[in-house]
């Protein structure tokens, strides 16, 4: 049902809008969940879409996104990124991924925390700053989605690129560390030796795991000259290595990023004929499109199955500035205070800031978070920031 309704909005994207394919599609399915929400209200007794609701109801988003689609996507995004250009630009890289993302998470979660109060919301800091971890990292999926139709300089593009991909883990494991905290786990792993550990080896370990993996598959590749076999040695090189990667505890999203690298990288230039790129490389850009396609049409369908209020909408609809407030000052004071290799523009700082676009890897931790916890309030934020981001910024 998905793949057919991917398609059938993807047509009518193409043939009547025409937005860029992956905005066009979140666009169109959450004006058609808006559409069957009024019909249903209308006639309330008909169960006109149950089937679909039914499905819906049946999809775990949150472990779809994160366990099934999330390692695909973010390989075949590494996969097709220039590592020397990546290179040059690695210290804005760094700076944005790592101090950016937790600027960004102190100040959003400090200001969401306060706008709660000021509604008459009940959320302990602690949560807030769940949030924040949640909603600062940029989303790899969104973005290099939204790049493909933009108009930006090399450096600029590399920039961003690099930065989602590279905080989208260092957000996941800032989003561990802090739900614990948030929960009330026991004190030992919530201290700051015990949190600093944690980052150190989540995200060094993830890198390293991702590496070595990707050398063995590399050689592998080396070895032989058979398309086939060395495309299904980079599928089980994603499917094995995350797994390993959620088994040993350490970032599977970055060890995805990793071994991404490394394969788009070294294997043309040693490991991979013509032929062999032609075919692998051709796979892993339908790989991506399609689980783009379905990934934002899910995030446009899931409107039919969750349910606000009044109160809650009233705080996702401040929760918009606050994030973009966020990401200003993660753009701006990390690059203020370790500096560029060249002169830093406002109209630089501006465009980093209005192309942090976020997408389904929020959703789908926001839709993680425990019941009776103040998953209430901090949903529907999620679920505004992600719609205005990748509609609003993203077609701007």
């Amino acid at each position: 049902m998905l793949l057919t309704l991917s398609a059938l909005f993807g047509w009518m994207n193409h043939k009547f809008l025409p937005l860029p394919h992956s905005i066009g599609l979140l666009v169109i399915s959450i004006a058609v969940s808006i559409v069957l929400v009024g019909i249903d209200l209308a006639f309330p007794r008909q169960h006109l879409f149950e089937s679909l609701t039914g499905t819906l109801f049946q999809i775990d988003f949150s472990q779809v996104v994160m366990n099934g689609m999330l390692a695909f996507l973010l390989f075949a995004g590494a996969l097709h990124l220039d590592i020397t250009r990546l290179r040059r630009r690695g210290l804005q890289v760094a700076i944005l991924a790592f101090a950016g993302t937790l600027i960004s998470t102190v100040v959003v979660g400090c200001a969401f925390w306060g706008a709660a109060a000021m509604l008459g919301i009940f959320m302990p800091l602690a949560w807030a700053l769940v949030f924040g971890a949640l909603i600062s990292p940029t989303d790899p999926v969104a973005v290099m989605s939204t790049l493909k139709n933009a108009k930006v300089s090399p450096d600029l593009e590399i920039e961003l690129q690099g930065e989602s991909l590279f905080n989208d883990g260092i957000g996941i494991v800032l989003f561990t560390v802090l739900l614990r905290f948030a929960m009330g786990t026991d004190a030992t792993q919530t201290s700051t030796f015990a949190i600093a550990e944690l980052l150190v080896v989540e995200t060094g370990g993830g890198i390293m795991l991702g590496l070595t993996a990707g050398y063995i598959a590399f050689w592998g590749m080396r070895l032989i000259d058979d398309y086939p076999v060395e495309i299904l040695i980079s599928l089980a090189l994603v499917t094995a290595t995350y797994a390993v990667a959620q088994r040993l505890h350490v970032s599977g999203p970055l060890s995805m990023v990793a071994a991404g690298l490394l394969i788009g990288n070294r294997g043309p230039r040693y490991a991979m004929s013509d032929r062999t790129q032609g075919y692998l490389f051709g796979l892993w850009t339908v790989i991506d499109e399609i689980l783009n396609s379905v990934l934002f049409l899910l995030i446009g369908l899931e409107v039919l199955v969750l349910s606000f209020n009044r109160v809650s909408l009233d705080l996702a609809a401040v929760a918009i500035p606050i994030v973009l407030l966020g990401r200003l000052l993660g753009v701006s004071l990390p690059l203020l205070v370790f500096g560029w290799r060249r002169p830093m523009s406002l109209w630089n700082v501006a465009f980093l800031t209005w192309a942090g676009i976020r997408g389904g890897i929020s959703v789908a931790l926001a839709l993680s978070l425990p019941e009776g916890s103040a998953k209430p309030g901090i949903l529907p934020g999620t679920y505004a920031v992600v719609l205005f981001s990748i509609i609003v910024q993203g077609l701007t």
